[in-house]
């Protein structure tokens, strides 16, 4: 067995135990408190980074590089994550779901989210893999959308009942506009129905691949190793539960963070389009500018939050 198989196998062991404890642990209704939330963001973040170390020992040569590479990924999109956390919020308040099945939703809006996030990053590498000139396509639209972003300067708007599955789902589903005692599927007088709970669920998991076609895309600009693309996006995304809870009441006083996720949009689709001239960023040094211009807006949108006396 290569590295990469290895890398492979520990990855699969780690998502599939750590979700078994999640829903063992959580597998009565409740909602979830904000320590425990912040202590399943350490673990999350902790498990992620030292899936980053095993790249870097496991790797041999390319070690360094290919590690390099993953924690870039895993930072762009775990940064891309708080908008997910935006919207989750509008979501959930739309279908005006009772807290304790918060963790039940997202667990599982999540799970479906990353199974569609997987078939696009394995298209994606079979793409790359034979258009190499699709990259350079990628890295125009990340310029575009971190300009729009820039431009925009402000959260997405989202309309629930305006969204496809939404009304796909209405149309074709025998749906209960009730929570069904955190049930998904309800069976009254001999017939099948389908709670709110698990509309939410299709809803969530089709927004996040929303998202994805900007997320992905960026990832493949940073690295074009398969192994790189796919565990970085999926620990980033595996962190998203347990960060919704943590920054659910504090997700719009990141003021300045669609600035810095526009500008590192934009720095990688322009990373991506020089290479056509053969010029090369190191990763070390992309990774330092990405992580700059993150902590940057992360620092700002603190400092305004507690003293407001920044100008804008």
């Amino acid at each position: 067995m290569g590295p990469d198989g290895l890398l492979y196998c520990i990855f699969i062991v780690v998502i599939v135990v750590s979700l078994m404890l999640d829903l063992g642990i959580f597998r009565k209704p409740k909602e979830l408190s904000y320590s425990s939330a912040a202590i399943q963001s350490l673990i999350w973040v902790s498990l992620a980074l030292a899936f980053g170390a095993l790249i870097y020992f496991e790797e041999g040569v390319n070690g360094k590089e290919y590690a390099l590479q993953y924690i870039s990924a895993y930072l762009m999109e775990y940064s891309l994550s708080i908008d997910n956390i935006f919207v989750f919020v509008l979501i959930l308040t739309f279908f005006k779901v009772s807290k304790e099945h918060y963790h039940k939703v997202l667990f599982w809006g999540i799970l479906g989210a990353i199974v569609f996030r997987i078939i696009f990053i394995l298209v994606g590498i079979v793409v790359v893999e034979k258009f190499h000139w699709v990259l350079y396509g990628f890295g125009v639209i990340l310029i575009y959308t971190g300009y729009k972003i820039l431009m925009s300067g402000s959260e997405p708007e989202v309309h629930p009942d305006q969204n496809i599955i939404y009304k796909f789902m209405k149309k074709y589903f025998n749906i209960l506009p009730e929570e069904g005692g955190g049930k998904f599927v309800i069976r009254r007088d001999g017939k099948k129905y389908y709670s709110i709970l698990f509309m939410v669920v299709a809803v969530l998991a089709g927004t996040d691949l929303v998202f994805a076609i900007d997320s992905i895309p960026a990832a493949f600009s940073i690295s074009q190793h398969r192994m790189v693309v796919l565990t970085s996006n999926i620990f980033a995304v595996l962190g998203l539960r347990a960060m919704f809870f943590l920054l659910m009441g504090a997700v719009n006083k990141f003021d300045y963070l669609q600035q810095g996720i526009s500008f590192v949009l934009m720095f990688i689709g322009i990373k991506m389009l020089i290479e056509i001239f053969d010029w090369h960023i190191p990763t070390e040094l992309s990774l330092g500018i990405i992580i700059l211009m993150l902590g940057s807006a992360i620092v700002l949108s603190l400092l305004k939050t507690k003293g407001g006396k920044l100008e804008e």
